[in-house]
């Protein structure tokens, strides 16, 4: 009977050991709005409520080495740390000039040199791997689930290259696609998907992304067994990479490792981040920028945003000149004419300048006198930027730095990079590293999702990973209905960062008058709708689409362009529904500029003009969509005015907007 009774004491004692040694541990957000769960059982998991509702259930998180060790497996933890914030930061070349910098943080050391810090802000949460082992090591997988309560609707952009059958062949892609709208378990579980994506879990939306993306390889998500989940996936560690794709100018992986990622020490791995609430808090949200690691540029004074008169999108059509226009000297000197006589910042010369096929950067096309164009453009105090394939400039990075910086380019469009393996990760950080010492600014054309890295390197000013204007030259609406498309990025692929959509088409069609002509583009949509880009897409380094032709010939229209800042004091979300329209206002100084979208659909909006304080009888000068424009696109209408209230109405016809700027507010009375 003794013998009984004490096997059934030790049978409790070790029932209270487990219950003790399975840590639970609860995170909420400085307003309580966000909350989540974190298990540290017999796996590291978490889960995630809005107000009270779960959207996003119990979720494994785990990393697996190559020799076996899972970190996230039965942990055993050494500390708990929790911390609370509550800054501002001094963000370059943003949205907004200051960002609030609020969260409650837990931290979990676990024995094996490694640990887990989850954030919790009132617009999301975020978690990221550490380690302090101090010796080289490879990380073969990385899980990262995503299981939702119910069969939800998400909108993801599948990759759209590579097979179905070869999961592998998926990863070299040029990151833009559309999204597809669907079921969870609907899904097409042979077919990635980049990142952002979304899940609308009932009225909340639930926004997944990364940051701090440096010397690791992104993050991928798909469905393979029809569940309510995503899971993750990474492109394998490349081993041989040899030159291919478009032009010889790609790096084509064509041998791998069995890992995704080499470490030589200690190091942070990168944030996942869930960007929750309704549609206008997520468009709104900053975590990208504020997860991401601070500027390693000490002096940024060198680094100018600007705008860019772009000549490969209008195929350098220009008229009205006595000579022949093409990739020559004069054509660029009409380019920097234009940009000079519209304080445009830059001129970009792309595809064209360097010989061949751009396989050399050193060996120029015979029709380019690059020192003249330089020179030139130096006296009318524009800026030159070239373009440069990803092969070209990797291959001899610092000497062509070096070089063009001596010769007074200020920086470079990268272009075909279309990978995001740990190689590539690291080699836009290392670029930007190398560039900056040559004040030289970057664009990363072809790339993935910033990720954080204009944070860290702010002289990279912009970053593709969209499906953006370029398409339309080639792609029929009902293969690209880019109208669509537009209403989405603010809520989708704009929470990563800056993006090269190359917006300001100034020829404009109503749907069932459009056509893809490659050589004399035209857009689908209204003027107003294109003038609204400037203030809907963030960009500091934003590009004018057209012909200089085009914008002499429509000049109250390339004023307004000109006129708009490429970063800002302050931004807000007005109004907005993911998919269907958004309203966005930026200040910078006293000045506010307004943008408004729509899709194909119609619509009046009444627009609340509280949130930005202005003044009654404040002047206001908007272009808003002619009557006649749901007929010809090219129809706007443009007026000046005063605000008498505070709200605005307006008229978006079919793939219209409208655009607006208030002068003179003051942005430091109260709010």
């Amino acid at each position: 009977m003794r013998t009984i009774k004490f096997y059934a004491f030790a049978l409790l004692l070790l029932s209270s050991f487990n219950s003790i040694s399975a840590k639970e541990y609860h995170l909420q957000s400085p307003s309580g709005k966000i909350a989540a769960n974190i298990d540290c059982g017999d796996n590291l998991s978490f889960s995630v409520c809005c107000n009270g509702k779960e959207v996003l259930a119990k979720s494994p998180v785990s990393m697996t080495l190559s020799d076996g060790t899972v970190w996230g497996e039965k942990a055993k933890i050494t500390k708990a740390v929790r911390k609370s914030n509550k800054s501002i930061i001094e963000s370059l070349f943003s949205p907004s000039a200051t960002m609030p910098d609020v969260y409650n943080s837990l931290t979990l050391r676990m024995k094996g040199g490694w640990s887990v810090e989850f954030r919790a802000y009132d617009d999301g949460f975020a978690y990221r791997f550490a380690s302090t082992l101090d010796k080289p090591y490879e990380i073969a997988t990385e899980q990262t689930d995503f299981n939702f309560p119910a069969d939800y609707t998400a909108s993801v952009p599948y990759v759209r290259t590579g097979s179905d059958d070869n999961m592998q062949s998926q990863f070299f892609n040029s990151f833009e696609n559309l999204y597809t709208v669907e079921r969870l378990s609907a899904l097409n579980p042979r077919r990635l998907a980049f990142l952002p994506l979304s899940v609308d879990a009932d009225g909340v939306t639930v926004a997944i992304t990364e940051t701090d993306l440096n010397d690791y390889p992104g993050l991928y998500l798909y469905n393979p067994d029809g569940t309510n989940s995503l899971k993750g996936k990474h492109a394998p560690y490349p081993t041989k990479i040899v030159d291919g794709g478009y032009n010889n100018i790609e790096g084509v992986v064509t041998e791998t490792a069995d890992y995704i990622a080499r470490v030589d020490g200690p190091r942070t791995f990168p944030w996942r981040i869930l960007v929750i609430g309704d549609d206008k808090v997520v468009a709104s949200s900053n975590l990208s920028y504020l997860l991401a690691e601070p500027s390693r540029i000490a002096d940024t004074s060198w680094i100018k945003p600007g705008k860019v008169a772009w000549d490969w999108w209008n195929s350098w059509n220009i008229t009205g000149v006595d000579f022949e226009a093409g990739i020559n000297t004069p054509t660029y000197k009409h380019y920097i004419d234009f940009a000079s006589d519209n304080g445009i910042e830059y001129v970009i010369l792309d595809d064209g300048w360097a010989a061949g096929k751009g396989e050399n950067l050193f060996i120029l096309n015979p029709e380019i006198d690059l020192q003249e164009i330089i020179a030139y453009a130096g006296r009318k105090n524009v800026g030159i930027i070239l373009w440069a394939g990803y092969r070209a400039f990797e291959r001899d990075l610092e000497k062509v730095c070096k070089h063009y910086s001596e010769l007074g380019v200020k920086g470079f469009k990268v272009d075909f990079e279309d990978r995001d393996d740990q190689l590539m990760t690291a080699f836009n950080y290392r670029a930007a590293e190398t560039a900056a010492r040559y004040h030289l600014v970057l664009d990363l054309h072809g790339s993935y999702k910033p990720a954080g890295i204009n944070r860290t390197w702010p002289n990279v000013l912009n970053v593709e990973g969209v499906n953006g204007l370029e398409n339309v030259k080639w792609a029929e609406i009902g293969d690209f209905d880019i109208i669509q498309y537009d209403t989405m990025l603010p809520f989708l692929r704009q929470l990563a960062g800056p993006m090269d959509y190359t917006q300001g088409a100034m020829v404009n069609a109503a749907r069932h008058n459009f056509r893809p002509i490659h050589s004399q583009p035209m857009a689908p949509g209204t003027r107003a709708h294109q003038l609204a880009l400037y203030m809907i897409l963030f960009s500091p380094l934003n590009m004018l689409c057209d012909s200089p032709s085009n914008y002499r010939r429509e000049q109250e229209c390339t004023d307004f362009i000109a006129s708009v800042p490429t970063v800002w004091d302050e931004t807000k979300v007005l109004d907005g529904k993911m998919g269907e329209y958004i309203v966005t206002a930026r200040r910078k100084g006293n000045d506010w500029f307004i943008g408004g979208i729509t899709n194909w659909t119609p619509r009046d909006l009444t627009i609340d003009l509280s949130p930005l304080n202005l003044k009654e009888g404040t002047e206001m000068t908007i272009f808003t969509d002619g009557a006649n424009a749901h007929r010809n696109g090219n129809d706007y209408r443009s007026q000046t005015t005063t605000v008498a209230s505070g709200s605005l109405h307006v008229h978006l016809a079919p793939g219209g907007g409208f655009a607006a700027h208030i002068c003179g507010t003051d942005p430091t009375s109260d709010k």
